[in-house]
């Protein structure tokens, strides 16, 4: 492809044999349409083979090349050079995340708080149909609309790296954790309201937000977690008050009566060594 001009890349990298950041500037010939990822893949191939960071889809699917660009949150992936309207590009890992090696973060913390808030469709009576599938629930396209634009996060990590109180915080459960937890809430085929709102109602939950914006402003699917974040407050101001009761979840749509004891369906099998166990004595320890 054509070279249209060459850009400065300014990458902030954290040496951890040394405990101490370096600057390193490299040159990058620059096409039309090239991502910054792409030109983090030149650098390695072509100029520097040490430089470590994070790739998989590149596609802006996975969320894995979350970095800081020019000082705002970003997918390297989905980041053209040219729009950036810059001859020098800055880069540097994500913020309030353990540092690794160079632009490489450990996520651990942030999944360690996502899992907090019981990320999955709780159901209280009817476990058998929970584990066993047979058939789905329930769900009108009015009822999906409830938590769709909630469902679309990449669990990037970018709204966590932007937010001022995840920064100085560490107890603080953070916008994605906070937004996922009304994602389920908002899901018709959910059981778990008072409990997930039992969880959140705490100065490090959902009123540990200071509603800088900046976790919406970041995110790359136009998630909104600073949305979520309020409409929870909300919603335990109103369980405190009385308003607001545990709901049954939706029930199962009918059998097809032309296939109904013709065969059985299988629910698929678990893929990882110890997760069904797992996840039955999770269920076990908090619906029982």
């Amino acid at each position: 492809m054509e070279t249209i001009k060459n850009v400065k890349f300014r990458i902030k990298r954290w040496i951890p044999e040394d405990g101490r950041f370096r600057v390193d500037t490299f040159e990058v010939p620059v096409f039309k349409g090239m991502t910054v990822l792409e030109g983090l893949i030149y650098i390695k191939e072509n100029l520097d083979p040490s430089l470590s960071f994070r790739r998989s889809c590149r596609m802006a699917t996975c969320g894995i090349c979350g970095i800081v660009i020019n000082g705002k949150p970003m997918l390297a992936c989905s980041t053209q050079i040219l729009h950036l309207q810059s001859d020098t590009i800055t880069l540097e890992p994500l913020k309030n995340l353990p540092l690794v090696k160079d632009l490489v973060v450990d996520h651990t913390p942030f999944f360690e708080k996502q899992k907090t808030i019981k990320p999955y469709i709780i159901r209280k009576n009817d476990l058998d149909e929970y584990w066993n599938p047979t058939r789905e629930y329930k769900q009108t396209p009015r009822e999906v609309e409830e938590y769709l634009q909630f469902s679309y996060c990449l669990t990037c990590a970018l709204c966590y790296a932007a937010c001022p109180t995840s920064g100085t915080n560490k107890d603080y459960l953070g916008p994605q954790a906070l937004m996922n937890a009304y994602r389920f809430i908002a899901d018709n085929r959910d059981e778990g309201l008072l409990l997930r709102l039992e969880i959140v109602d705490s100065p490090d939950g959902c009123w540990g937000c200071h509603l800088a914006g900046s976790c919406s402003d970041v995110c790359p699917k136009g998630v909104d977690p600073a949305l979520a974040i309020q409409i929870l407050r909300k919603m335990v101001v109103e369980k405190d008050l009385g308003y607001l009761e545990e709901r049954k979840g939706a029930q199962l749509v009918p059998p097809l009566p032309y296939v109904e004891g013709v065969e059985k369906v299988e629910a698929p099998k678990f893929t990882v060594r110890g997760a069904k166990k797992k996840a039955e004595e999770i269920q076990t320890k908090y619906l029982s």
